[in-house]
């Protein structure tokens, strides 16, 4: 029993003397590896996309009430060419009536209607078709059913863009009418019918005069 006491205390002394041995032993840490940099491509710049003409132009301002009349030269149908701001020079009052497409079943009316009742405002107005078409569809137009009036030309849609009677950025037009007075634009009529456009371009320009005579009188 002596001799396993002995033993036992051996042991146990040998243990505290391996965990002191590895209480002094200092780690060591793996070498650090430097970073490798890595090299990134240059930042292209990006160059702005190419506007057209039809964004330039649909990102023009369009005509609002009080607005003048804008400096453009467009062809009637003679092809001779006609300022906008001539003709707002020349005439107190001047009627602009927007139409889709010549010789169109709707269009016709609403010229017709405005050759009709033509002889009462003129006495007060100039008065212009305005259409995309070409020259040559705007003189057949004007001959085949006697218009006394110029038919404007703005393949471009230019003018119609800025009065904002454009139907798609793409193409086509609103029927409408605009009457402008001392080159400001005083009334806008968007999306209207032939007989409407015609009836009431006349009510409002007459109005403008008898309001003209009054301050006269």
């Amino acid at each position: 029993m002596g001799e396993a006491l002995r033993r036992s205390t051996r042991i146990a002394a040998s243990k505290r003397l391996l965990e002191d041995e590895e209480s002094k032993l200092v780690p060591i840490s793996p070498p650090e590896v430097p970073k490798k940099k890595v090299k990134t491509a240059p930042k292209v710049k990006t160059s702005e996309p190419v506007k057209s003409e039809d964004d330039s132009l649909s990102a023009a301002t369009e005509l609002e009430i009080g607005d003048s009349i804008p400096d453009l030269s467009l062809l009637s149908e003679d092809n001779d060419p006609i300022s906008l701001k001539e003709i707002a020079k020349e005439n107190k009052i001047v009627v602009f009536f927007v139409y889709p497409k010549a010789s169109t079943p709707g269009c016709t009316r609403q010229a017709c209607g405005f050759r009709d009742n033509y002889e009462d405002l003129k006495k007060h107005a100039a008065v212009f078709g305005l259409s995309a078409d070409s020259v040559t569809s705007q003189k057949k137009f004007q001959t085949k059913q006697n218009l006394p009036y110029h038919l404007i030309s703005d393949p471009k849609r230019e003018f119609i863009g800025l009065l904002g009677a454009k139907k798609t950025p793409l193409s086509g037009s609103i029927r409408s009418h605009f009457v402008f007075v001392n080159g400001k634009l005083r009334f806008k009529r968007i999306k209207i019918s032939p007989e409407v456009s015609v009836s009431d371009a006349k009510k409002e320009v007459l109005e403008i005069a008898e309001r003209v005579e009054e301050k006269l009188s």
